[in-house]
């Protein structure tokens, strides 16, 4: 399935959450899209409950459907709670831990930062989005892209990061500490009923 490249509010809006954590995408129109989002007033059945739970946390890291099966899948046979596992699976993608450094202000944008070449993990090109970030890790930007415009203007806005992230302001790069705990990542989301739909389905 091709990625989806279409404005986020609309996204955002199908799901009722802010997929960007910022509130700026669901700010003006609050309701689901269409000519009767202001008013649907029907109660949801469990499964569109559930299915909503996993379209919030796929849009909100904005990977495919296959993508975020195969994290399901995996974080269930990793010890510990199956949807807290999903979690640390999906802030270790490259693509996030960009995101959250800073180097871009959503994480459409830093995926296409890693895609381009612009970031190192361990001094090394890496320009897979989904590549998984190990702790103890550093990521940084290429000596060429110190300077990007595009990432400075980023950088600028930031004004506090994750915990489990350090930051090296100087050399403008970054170390991803540990795992983060489910309490230190978006409460909006309810990680037990997207385990719940996969195991439906």
């Amino acid at each position: 399935m091709a990625r989806y490249t279409g404005p986020n509010n609309k996204r955002a809006r199908r799901v009722g959450f802010s997929i960007l954590e910022t509130g700026t995408d669901i700010a003006k129109r609050p309701y689901g899209p269409g000519q009767h989002g202001s008013d649907r007033k029907r109660k949801p059945s469990n499964y569109s409950v559930q299915l909503t739970e996993k379209q919030k946390a796929r849009f909100m890291y904005g990977i495919s459907e296959k993508q975020f099966k195969k994290l399901v899948n995996e974080s269930g046979k990793m010890k510990g709670v199956h949807g807290e596992n999903l979690f640390i699976l999906l802030e270790s993608r490259l693509d996030n831990i960009v995101y959250r450094i800073g180097f871009a202000n959503t994480r459409r944008a830093a995926r296409q930062l890693v895609n381009h070449g612009h970031i190192t993990v361990n001094g090394k090109k890496v320009d897979i989005p989904s590549y998984r970030v190990k702790v103890g890790d550093v990521i940084s930007l290429k000596e060429k892209s110190m300077n990007h415009p595009a990432v400075l203007a980023s950088l600028e806005k930031v004004n506090k990061r994750v915990d489990f992230i350090s930051y090296d302001e100087s050399k403008k790069q970054a170390t991803y500490v540990r795992y983060p705990e489910r309490s230190e990542l978006n409460a909006d989301i309810n990680d037990a009923l997207i385990v719940e739909f996969y195991s439906r389905v």
